[in-house]
């Protein structure tokens, strides 16, 4: 039976690369004449096409997704959104999830190194270099411009997988900084199934099933300064795993 089961997986995982593939093959060319257009109007395009594509791949996944509103969303401003980080699937969902805004992600610049997917990822997402100090600091100017056009960012505050048993690593400074040097409220959001998805540990892993994102009230950040940043970040990790644990994120143990 557990043979019987791997075999599956891997046929499953097989045809789940094939449709991601065969999707993103076919609005490249989309993407490339965007391209041309310039990083707000091309990029808001672009993105467009990626919650497409996301939409499409989760369905033809049997990934049956939800948001879960503790706070409804005001889609006329700009937040800084964060998230809880432990998959891979975590792009797609956050494309399904934040469906009716204009946004930019802060992603890893490796990721850009993947054939076809990486024309479309540099193209999508503001990267960052984390192991240098001066294009981390480029990163997070570009990601201040963002929101000053009236766009909102997303970024994963613990900065890699969480692979503990811990409902979040530890956080870093860098979007807490943004959220007050830009005066721009965070929204934490909650990824409660994608460690069940897509385990960090391996692609034959994937497997059909819920997909969840709880939306947590909005922390405003007005009047603080950068002497707050420890404070404001403590605020949101607390929150955060409190949803978790409410929740009964399947990892905590």
């Amino acid at each position: 039976m557990r043979i019987f089961r791997k075999i599956i997986g891997f046929l499953y995982t097989v045809y789940a690369f094939a449709i991601f593939l065969f999707f993103m093959i076919l609005i490249l060319p989309l993407i490339i004449i965007a391209s041309f257009f310039g990083k707000i109007k091309g990029g808001n395009f672009i993105y467009k096409l990626c919650k497409i594509w996301a939409r499409f791949v989760l369905f033809m996944l049997g990934i049956h997704h939800k948001n879960i509103y503790e706070s409804a969303l005001d889609t006329s401003r700009q937040y800084v959104f964060v998230f809880n980080h432990i998959s891979y699937l975590d792009i797609p969902v956050i494309l399904r999830s934040i469906n009716k805004m204009n946004f930019r992600v802060l992603g890893k610049a490796e990721m850009a190194k993947i054939p076809v997917f990486g024309f479309i990822y540099r193209s999508a997402a503001v990267l960052v270099e984390r192991d240098n100090a001066e294009k981390r600091a480029k990163s997070v100017q570009q990601l201040k411009s963002v929101l000053r056009k009236g766009i909102s960012v997303v970024l994963a505050p613990e900065g890699t997988f969480n692979m503990t048993h811990r409902p979040l690593k530890s956080f870093f400074d860098g979007a807490f900084k943004i959220a007050i040097e830009t005066h721009t409220p965070i929204k934490p959001m909650l990824f409660l199934d994608t460690y069940n998805r897509l385990h960090y540990k391996s692609i034959f892993s994937l497997s059909p099933g819920r997909s969840r994102t709880v939306f947590l009230n909005e922390i405003p950040v007005s009047g603080l300064t950068l002497d707050d940043v420890e404070s404001l970040k403590q605020r949101v990790y607390n929150e955060m795993e409190a949803g978790l644990v409410k929740y009964k994120a399947s990892w905590i143990k």
